[in-house]
């Protein structure tokens, strides 16, 4: 394993602690891309990573702050509550259980965590949360007890199949295959500049929080928690009794530019702080004690891939912030595919899926931010028509195509 930085510094290590089983396109997407029972097999085996993942740490004695508490998504508008109503039914029709996926009533939901206007919840038990950093450390350590060399501060500057040059100016020489595996840094390669757009989603965590406030807010399970608004948020309750809370809004940089300069943007953390205390609000009286972010991968088509790109060169990635348990999906997919070995997962529809290219820029640019322009838009919209937004509708059907 090439490292540029050192293990953890880029999205493994820094994002916001949901191992969950979410995969960035659906099984609708999906069963285009082979047929209806692939799809399903794709979800199950989402299902199952988090599991396996669950159980390596035990067996390694990883200590990671892993809990598998689910995810809780509250519903707090009418138009949310029918784009909940209409992901149930989704759910059925595509053969899943209330096990894997329910509605719970607002009595229900508040019992479980008690946002402001809350309306009701859905809940999914299919997601753990875990400390990012301790994860991705604690499996590099077990990778090297069984002999895998990870070589840190390694920055490569050229990749093809089977050798890689690196900054420095050595090649090294891979005896089976390259595996690419640089997600949004992926775009830091001239001639790969357009297979994935960098976007950055940044952090906010609070100081450590007294027992009376967990006792009105909830979370008793550490369960992960989002709402159903367009524009993405996403949080947990740490380890050491903190929210550590995110959500997309921060600007895509001009040429796929990724930079430490903008881990940090003052107005976008002060938004999602803001939109933390209306979630919440008890927590208008505590501090904030920690503000940052990172770069995740989009691809163009928002389907994640893994698999043979050319020969000698493999290449996993594209997961649009989804990335710990598909990340781990693909880890073991990649295995089984080297090892010329077949199995269900080696005949998963995103198993060599290559999404097209990005747009050159400006329209790249122009493109990306007014998407997220459009999804804070598009939840305003929500809140003064009471009917689902139209132009979210419309921009989501020509960005995902």
């Amino acid at each position: 394993v090439l490292e540029a930085a050192e293990v953890g510094f880029g999205a493994s290590g820094r994002n916001g602690g949901w191992f969950s089983a979410l995969f960035p396109a659906d099984m609708d997407k999906l069963s285009k891309l082979s047929n209806p029972q692939a799809a399903v097999a794709m979800q199950h085996e989402m299902f199952a990573v988090v599991q396996r993942i669950g159980e390596e740490l035990r067996l390694n004695h990883i200590e990671a702050d892993w809990h598998q508490g689910g995810t809780f998504t509250g519903i707090r508008t009418k138009v949310q509550a029918a784009r909940a109503q209409t992901e149930a039914r989704w759910w059925r029709d595509w053969g899943f259980s209330e096990a894997d996926f329910r509605l719970l009533d607002r009595d229900s939901a508040a019992a479980k965590v008690n946002m402001t206007e809350l309306l009701g919840a859905s809940f999914t038990p299919h997601c753990a949360r875990v400390h990012p950093l301790k994860l991705v450390r604690g499996l590099a350590k077990a990778v090297e007890a069984l002999g895998g060399n990870i070589f840190e501060q390694t920055t490569v500057s050229r990749l093809d199949a089977e050798e890689v040059q690196l900054a420095s100016g050595h090649r090294v020489r891979a005896h089976r295959a390259v595996i690419r595996a640089t997600e949004a840094y992926t775009s830091k390669f001239p001639k790969q500049k357009r297979e994935v757009a960098p976007v950055y989603s940044l952090m906010v965590a609070t100081e450590p929080l007294p027992q009376d406030v967990w006792d009105e807010i909830g979370l008793r399970k550490y369960e992960t928690f989002a709402d159903y608004r367009h524009l993405i948020i996403y949080g947990q309750r740490t380890a050491d009794d903190r929210i550590a809370f995110g959500g997309r809004g921060a600007p895509y940089h001009f040429n796929s530019n990724i930079d430490a300069k903008h881990e940090l943007h003052p107005p976008t953390h002060d938004a999602i702080w803001r939109e933390l205390v209306e979630v919440f609000p008890t927590l208008r009286d505590f501090k904030r004690t920690h503000n940052w972010g990172g770069a995740l991968g989009i691809a163009r088509d928002w389907t994640a891939s893994v698999g043979r790109h050319s020969a000698g060169f493999f290449q996993a990635g594209g997961y649009v912030g989804d990335g710990l348990g598909t990340s781990a999906l693909a880890g073991q997919t990649l295995a089984e595919l080297l090892t010329e070995r077949t199995t269900v997962r080696t005949a998963l529809p995103w198993v060599n899926h290559q999404s097209r290219k990005w747009e050159p820029e400006p329209l790249r640019w122009l493109g990306v931010n007014a998407g997220l322009r459009v999804m804070s838009v598009a939840d305003g919209e929500e809140r003064i028509s009471g009917k689902p937004s139209l132009i979210a509708k419309t921009f989501n059907r020509f960005v995902r195509s």
